[in-house]
């Protein structure tokens, strides 16, 4: 199948992690997927919400919002209404499941990370995006925290990113952009870790019901390109 892009079909948009964007938040990154672009930001806290309080463990979370304009047309700010999307809800909670998937939350101390992740423009892969750019800015913010002598060990266990995968004209593809996911008969996102571990796995049949072969394709692309997305958190951060 000739995709719009031009891309293969295991191949990625470009990917484009950009750390230390921020003067002020303990860690930052600006995540480019082709045109998506998702500014996430970690900020520490040295409280922790009460059902932690006095436990002695941490805790990550996350939030997420599109400004206005980010799609073709204005979404009024879900601010100005006084409450959040169910769509919003639902991809925070799955950024803040995605980075604490990794988190020895023992060994954080009782202090709280929170993610923002903000979305400038959208062009599919928001949610992907999101956790891919949210894990460079925990990390970056984790080592702050050892650099200053508040905790001994970097307390993840593993990297995190996810990619979303689909199946188009009959065809698993890699990464969707909008006008793929639009259109998909079979739309997905993985959530794995840097040495292969499943974390989450959003897949829905958009139109007819998919097969166990197709599921496994899909799976298939998901790993090689969050292999990817792996090489270059790490490439970012500077580490190995």
């Amino acid at each position: 199948m000739a995709r719009v892009s031009g891309r293969a079909n295991n191949e990625l948009r470009k990917i484009i992690l950009t750390p230390g964007v921020s003067a002020y938040a303990e860690g930052s990154c600006m995540v480019e997927f082709g045109a998506t672009r998702v500014l996430c930001t970690a900020s520490v806290d040295s409280s922790v919400p009460p059902f932690l309080r006095n436990t002695g463990r941490g805790w990550v979370t996350a939030e997420y919002g599109m400004l206005p304009r980010a799609t073709h047309t204005r979404s009024p700010r879900e601010a100005a209404k006084g409450k959040q999307s169910g769509r919003t809800q639902e991809i925070q909670r799955l950024v803040g499941r995605a980075l604490r998937s990794v988190v020895h939350l023992d060994k954080l101390g009782e202090r709280q990370i929170t993610i923002d992740c903000d979305v400038i423009e959208a062009d599919g892969g928001t949610r992907t995006a999101a956790i891919t750019g949210g894990y460079v800015a925990l990390h970056m913010a984790l080592l702050k925290l050892q650099k200053e002598g508040l905790i001994k060990t970097i307390p993840a266990h593993s990297f995190v990113a996810a990619i979303s995968c689909g199946i188009v004209k009959g065809v698993p593809v890699l990464d969707l952009e909008y006008t793929e996911d639009s259109g998909a008969q079979v739309d997905a996102n993985f959530v794995m870790t840097g040495d292969g571990k499943l974390v989450e796995i959003q897949g829905t049949a958009e139109e007819t019901p998919f097969t166990e072969e197709e599921f496994h394709a899909l799976m298939k692309l998901a790993k090689k390109g969050i292999g990817e997305l792996v090489t270059l958190q790490k490439k970012a951060l500077g580490v190995a």
